[in-house]
């Protein structure tokens, strides 16, 4: 069993997650790795998702991301809440595996408003991989003409329901990119090698690499962040747990490696720093309590009015200060941050580290 402690600092969650999440300086080498390492990364907003992986790897560029989606090395489909994610390709068919069921149900009623049955999807299906295995991946506006054509409407969001459906269940996957779109490809041409663990295993794998890219997080943030069931989650967690460190915080239970938690010893970093993290961030949205590092007063300034979209966030030390907002374009392009504290200034180290941050995104859409 590993060890166990506690912390009475909330703001070190903040600054532990920071390490675990690579934002510190020992970042992945490879986009590959870092996804991987990542497990599932948001990946709705296209361009965020892009920078959420950049400012992750150094030196990387936005060619870098571009061209490991192009190449299958990474794939962007939807493994789990019903939303786009980034993950490696040999992840997402067991991924799918564990969700794709319960977020079926969860739409069923949907489906019925659409008037989408089992016979359709099959029927789209076909259509669809008939099409594609003759003339390679097709834009998502070209496979709703073939939907179309083929007596199955697109209107009314149908089409966006047929296609989500079709690469649930295994058949589609989003392939390489078409400008800020994908082009949906067959999915075992794409991803012809995945992995298959039984659903005991997965449901543990799943747990030890969430916990140990996003700890510290508590097993309620790890159910939600991919809607299996609690009961199921708390089930399997008896079996991986002993992998893993437990830290006592307040009187909750925070899950996260061994060798992040031992930094709690020789020393945490992060305690200046100050990064730029893109909307829909993984810091942010990877967990349902965001308290640790956001306090609630700013969370309608991060989500207006709950609405889904997530700003960009300015984080100091491993705590949501601010929005950030890209101005201008080309060579006049600059970084405009709004604190959440207007009378705040920045001493000259934090505004030399937000200088810095600002010319590595700069660089990042340059290359």
């Amino acid at each position: 069993m590993a060890a166990s402690g506690s912390v009475r600092d909330h703001r070190m969650i903040g600054r532990l997650r920071l390490v675990s999440q690579r934002l510190t300086g020992d970042g992945a080498a490879s986009v590959p790795e870092l996804v991987r390492w990542m497990t599932a990364m948001q990946a709705q907003d296209l361009p965020a998702a892009l920078w959420a992986v950049g400012v992750r790897v150094p030196g990387a560029g936005i060619a870098d991301v571009r061209a490991a989606i192009d190449s299958g090395s990474v794939v962007r489909s939807w493994p789990m809440r019903g939303t786009l994610h980034l993950v490696a390709p040999e992840d997402l068919r067991w991924m799918l595996d564990l969700t794709a069921e319960r977020l079926t149900r969860s739409i069923a009623a949907r489906h019925r408003q659409l008037e989408i049955a089992w016979a359709d999807v099959e029927k789209a299906r076909d259509l669809a991989l008939d099409r594609i295995l003759a003339d390679g991946p097709v834009s998502r506006s070209g496979l709703f003409k073939v939907f179309d054509a083929g007596g199955q409407p697109t209107q009314g969001q149908r089409g966006i329901h047929l296609l989500g459906t079709l690469c649930r269940h295994g058949w589609l996957v989003p392939g390489p990119l078409s400008g800020n779109q994908q082009l949906i490809a067959a999915f075992d041409e794409w991803i012809p090698a995945s992995r298959l663990p039984g659903r005991e295993e997965a449901i543990g794998e799943f747990m030890v690499r969430y916990f140990r890219s996003h700890g510290p997080a508590t097993v309620r943030d790890f159910a939600w962040w991919t809607q299996l069931p609690l009961t199921e989650v708390r089930a399997a967690f008896q079996h991986v747990q002993g992998q893993l460190v437990e830290l006592d915080i307040d009187g909750t239970s925070y899950w996260l490696s061994p060798e992040v938690a031992s930094l709690l010893d020789s020393g945490v970093p992060g305690g200046r720093s100050l990064h730029l993290l893109p909307g829909f961030d993984e810091f942010v949205l990877g967990y349902t309590d965001r308290t640790p590092v956001l306090a609630p007063e700013h969370s309608d300034l991060i989500v207006p009015g709950g609405n889904g979209v997530f700003k960009k966030t300015v984080v100091a030390a491993g705590n949501v200060v601010g929005t950030w907002a890209l101005q201008g374009t080309g060579s006049s392009a600059a970084v405009v941050p709004e604190f959440f504290d207007e009378t705040r200034q920045l001493g000259p180290a934090a505004q030399a580290a937000l200088t810095r941050a600002a010319r590595r995104y700069l660089t990042f859409l340059a290359t």
